[in-house]
């Protein structure tokens, strides 16, 4: 069947998720912390006490759909934009109480865009989390509905204040899938070849974890408590082993930037970061 668009607006949940020092820890090394970052990649180093990387909070927020979106391949979803607010700094271990739904179903022509919004309270009804993501499933466009909203970005009409490479290791989306998302096209070859890629891909969502590393140690002073959230779109896959340069442009407690391959290629792109003064 088409996307299913009665599903918008329907709340559903809420749903328990939980998280330990181990998930946080795992999901560290997942986006290439490594021995430089103890503060987010041990639990019991002298004098340093664990921390968590702000982009976590996706994962915190996620909770599963109500009712499958429509009958289609999985290999034709991707994920196209990904957002979350964080109202203060996550715990190393937790448990939250997650509801979501739909927010839109647009027509892109070629696909449909399904937009949701996800939010986390703690056990006593505080918020943790705002998440917001859509995706988008080739195919299932062109019945007639709106395109959708679209935000103007524009990059500053001047060099970055902040260039940071971060490469990425050839198993990379082993270890990230670690951390919840097993879908095969980041694993099996030939998931991946009927999706149409040469080889599997790397998930958007560790791409988003590597910029979100590069942005908390380049502007907000490594510190989690500065992340208040975090926007962008993706543009272009990643294969792992691939080095990626976030490009940022700061202006007060305004954040832009913009996330690309070696050969310039952009791969997250329309990227905005909400920091706290210090």
């Amino acid at each position: 069947m088409p996307i299913d668009h009665s599903l918008v607006g329907v709340e559903s949940g809420p749903y328990e998720r939980s998280w330990t020092s181990r998930d946080t820890l795992l999901y560290a090394l997942g986006v290439g912390a490594g021995t430089g970052e103890l503060a987010f990649t041990t639990e019991n180093s002298a004098g340093i006490p664990q921390r968590v990387l702000p982009t976590f909070a996706v994962l915190a927020a996620q909770a599963p759909v109500a009712r499958r979106l429509g009958d289609f391949h999985p290999a034709m979803l991707v994920h196209a934009e990904q957002a979350f607010e964080l109202h203060r700094e996550l715990p190393a271990e937790g448990t939250v109480a997650v509801t979501s739904k739909v927010t839109g179903v647009y027509d892109k022509g070629s696909g449909a865009l399904v937009t949701s919004e996800a939010r986390a309270v703690d056990p006593g009804g505080e918020p943790l989390v705002t998440s917001r993501s859509a995706v988008f499933i080739r195919g299932e466009g062109g019945f007639g509905g709106d395109r959708g909203p679209r935000e103007e970005w524009t990059a500053p009409g001047r060099a970055p204040d902040h260039r940071v490479t971060c490469a990425t290791r050839a198993d990379q989306a082993l270890l990230y899938r670690l951390s919840g998302d097993r879908n095969p096209l980041h694993s099996d070859p030939a998931f991946a070849a009927r999706a149409g890629f040469p080889r599997p891909i790397l998930h958007g969502l560790c791409t988003y974890g590597i910029t979100g590393r590069a942005l908390l140690h380049a502007v907000a002073g490594s510190d989690p408590a500065r992340f208040a959230g975090m926007s962008g779109r993706f543009s272009s896959p990643v294969f792992p082993g691939e080095s990626l340069t976030v490009s940022i442009w700061q202006d007060g407690d305004e954040v832009l930037f913009r996330t690309a391959k070696d050969d310039g290629t952009v791969v997250l792109d329309r990227g905005r970061m909400a920091l706290r003064p210090g």
